[in-house]
């Protein structure tokens, strides 16, 4: 009896400390499926894929803080991807530094290239590259993009 009630109580304590920790970025993802799908595939002219160019935008420090901008304050604007020009509107998500690192973690190494060499994003460097940026736009998004990583490879 001793046995099962220290079973128990362990079990009940185990989805608190699984929560403690944050959700994963496969669960923050479920926010930018609704637009990007699940796979990342995007929808044709109305959504892009996220595939093709997040691992490289990851892959430079100007990409990383293109990508965290998207993320902490949306986008608007023509950006191309995939051969096509999408002109929507991307909303601000309202995440913290460490669920910004998570969710463009997954993205990155599970959804646009699996394996991706990409340094991991941190909660310090989403912290740092959103420092000073606290009023930033969308359009301040669509400015950082460097444009020479958006070509289809």
């Amino acid at each position: 009896m001793r046995l099962a009630t220290t079973l128990t109580a362990a079990l009940i304590g185990l989805p608190s400390a699984a929560w403690a920790q944050g959700p994963d970025g496969a669960t923050l993802f479920a926010r930018c499926a609704a637009c990007h799908l699940p796979d990342g595939a995007g929808v044709p002219g109305a959504f892009p894929a996220l595939r093709a160019q997040v691992g490289r935008y990851a892959a430079v420090p100007a990409g990383r803080a293109y990508l965290v901008s998207v993320v902490s304050h949306g986008l608007t604007g023509a950006v191309a991807a995939a051969g096509m020009v999408y002109s929507g509107f991307m909303p601000a998500q309202t995440l913290s530094d460490e669920e910004v690192a998570t969710v463009l973690n997954h993205v990155i190494h599970d959804i646009a290239a699996p394996g991706s060499k990409a340094a991991p994003f941190t909660g310090a460097e989403v912290a740092a590259l959103r420092q000073g940026r606290e009023g930033a736009s969308a359009q301040d998004s669509r400015a950082l993009r460097p444009d020479d990583l958006a070509v289809d490879p």
